[in-house]
């Protein structure tokens, strides 16, 4: 009786896993739902994440926007780039450990933590680590 559990526990866990595989990648955020500064599950499970951490009322988090925005079409599919306004959702403040914005936060695929920088970040400096993070 317990081979038999085994056998259906095996079958069981084999067509979850099959299921979780098997999710298409549109199932992943939007670009405008990565920028819109609500709260996300972020990192991106399996895609180099960057989460950029400020404020839509913020003079140095508004000059990053533009560039924000630029970065999540220019690698739409190849890594996320996501923005969280930490004045209206004051939580995530605490979630990302932010002590100033704005800052940004890189994560590897794995969703481990790479790199971290606090400040006004031009757009080629985020590109450059993008790559050093694998991203073509």
């Amino acid at each position: 009786m317990l081979k038999t559990m085994n056998k259906y526990l095996l079958i069981i866990v084999s067509v979850l896993l099959i299921t979780v595989i098997s999710i298409p990648a549109s199932a992943a955020p939007s670009n405008a739902e990565l920028i819109s500064g609500r709260p996300q599950n972020l990192p991106v499970p399996g895609m180099v994440t960057m989460v950029a951490v400020g404020a839509h009322e913020c003079a140095q988090c508004r000059t990053m926007i533009p560039i924000i925005e630029s970065l999540a079409q220019e690698y739409q599919g190849r890594a996320a780039i996501a923005f969280v306004d930490i004045w209206k959702y004051r939580d995530e403040g605490n979630r990302y450990e932010i002590h100033s914005i704005p800052t940004q936060i890189f994560y590897d695929k794995t969703g481990k933590e790479q790199y971290r920088h606090v400040g006004f970040m031009n757009q080629q400096s985020i590109v450059d680590k993008l790559k050093e993070l694998g991203v073509k």
